[in-house]
């Protein structure tokens, strides 16, 4: 075990709150969706037992609907914004109002795959909420075909320029005075800025204001675009939701049927005149006209073309490190803004996923390479500049330990003598 192996053991525990980790201390204090399901993979390669919890603290915080929101607030912290209280959801305990993306199926695969005799009963348990969050994906946000958002932090991918004309008509006009936290916490010059936060904040408001209802969020709510990183992320673990329950002796029919509904619907976000997937407003028919890291997320749910080859490899080429969020040659690319530009460790491992399903080892092991000598050089950090590799977001992360323990430090020692001789 590598220096860096054991410092990314240590980043997990450092996070874990008992049953759930937190993405990092003091910047993001609470549980959250997607994060969780990458730290049970980390847990995975060195604690399988407390794998397996994450991921069931995760599905215990589940709506009675199906849904299993973005945050869990298990403890009061006046440091973050917006709070429980501004969601309003009224559970117990609180949670936010949206969901994120769905790779927890996907995830909890790969975690049984190592487990799989002792994993058994703890798969069969999480099975029946797995499929309920899968259905009410299918039922609530997959209404138009693809897969839809109803707040840009529902992709995971909160402020990326995929959502710039969805996000153009939510008024923030009645949203009123607020103190913001993450700039506290991390240079402002890589979060998003005020006027996309007072969007993101009145788009919570109108949730509260009909009550969380899903049906109405979707039909009236000032914020509905397709999202091809959701729609990708989804296929996939419906694909691997299916395998699960085969492996669980269940009938996987309901499963297979939704993969193959959203499979069809993939034409729908294909746009010709980007020549690549594309985020859509669903309101007005309008494409983004934008090419992100969610368009290459593609791979992974096998619906790749050589149009999309073409496009990963000049935006890839366009930089030094692993597949930035943003089109480098774009006037909106920005390498250091969350969202709008640089590269994420946690994406990279999804995409290299599916390339290696595509036997696409070449991309593999240039894209793994890339992202070790980030967190090589400068450690766990929330994602990195593409292009000169500057150390942005969070630091001591818990997926980009996770990720180092799962695919990009595995095995570093040995390729690094094969490369040597």
């Amino acid at each position: 075990m590598t220096m860096l192996d054991e410092q990314a053991r240590e980043v997990l525990r450092r996070n874990d709150r008992g049953g759930y980790t937190v993405p990092t201390d003091g910047l993001y204090p609470y549980q959250w969706n997607w994060d969780s399901a990458f730290a049970a993979w980390g847990f995975a390669t060195f604690d399988l037992p407390r794998a397996w919890q994450e991921l069931e603290t995760l599905m215990a915080a589940q709506w009675d609907d199906g849904m299993v929101p973005h945050i869990i607030f298990h403890r009061s912290d006046p440091g973050y914004f917006p709070g429980p209280d501004v969601w309003a959801t009224n559970r117990t305990p609180a949670t936010s109002g949206i969901s994120q993306p769905p790779v927890a199926a996907s995830l909890a695969r790969l975690i049984w795959q190592e487990d799989e005799e002792m994993g058994q009963a703890r798969l069969a348990a999480l099975y029946p909420r797995l499929v309920a969050w899968h259905r009410w994906w299918h039922d609530k946000r997959c209404t138009h075909g693809p897969a839809a958002i109803t707040h840009p932090w529902e992709s995971g991918r909160d402020n990326c320029p995929d959502w710039d004309i969805g996000m153009a008509g939510v008024d923030s006009s009645g949203v009123g005075e607020y103190t913001r936290r993450d700039t506290g916490h991390v240079d402002p010059s890589m979060r998003p800025s005020k006027a996309e936060y007072d969007r993101y904040i009145a788009m919570v408001q109108f949730g509260v204001s009909v009550g969380w209802d899903q049906q109405r969020i979707v039909a009236e709510g000032p914020f509905l675009m397709a999202d091809p990183g959701i729609t990708f992320i989804l296929l996939r673990a419906h694909q691997d939701l299916a395998v699960l329950g085969r492996a669980l002796g269940q009938d996987v029919s309901e499963i297979e049927s939704w993969a193959m509904e959203l499979r069809n619907a993939l034409p729908l976000i294909w746009n010709p005149v980007l020549q690549a997937y594309d985020a859509k407003n669903l309101r007005t028919g309008e494409f983004a006209g934008v090419l992100g890291s969610g368009a290459f997320l593609a791979y992974l749910a096998g619906a790749a073309n050589p149009e999309l080859d073409a496009q990963l490899m000049r935006v890839w080429d366009a930089v030094q490190y692993g597949i930035p969020s943003a089109d480098p040659e774009a006037e909106i690319f920005d390498p250091r803004r969350y969202w709008r530009g640089p590269a994420w460790p946690v994406v990279n491992s999804l995409m290299a996923i599916g390339l290696r399903d595509a036997g696409r080892d070449d991309l593999v092991a240039r894209l793994k390479n890339e992202t070790a000598e980030l967190i090589e050089r400068h450690g766990f950090f929330e994602y990195f500049d593409p292009i000169d590799a500057t150390p942005c977001g969070g630091d001591n992360f818990t997926w980009t330990a996770a990720i180092w323990l799962t695919w990009a430090g595995k095995d570093r020692g040995e390729e690094r003598a094969k490369g040597a001789a």
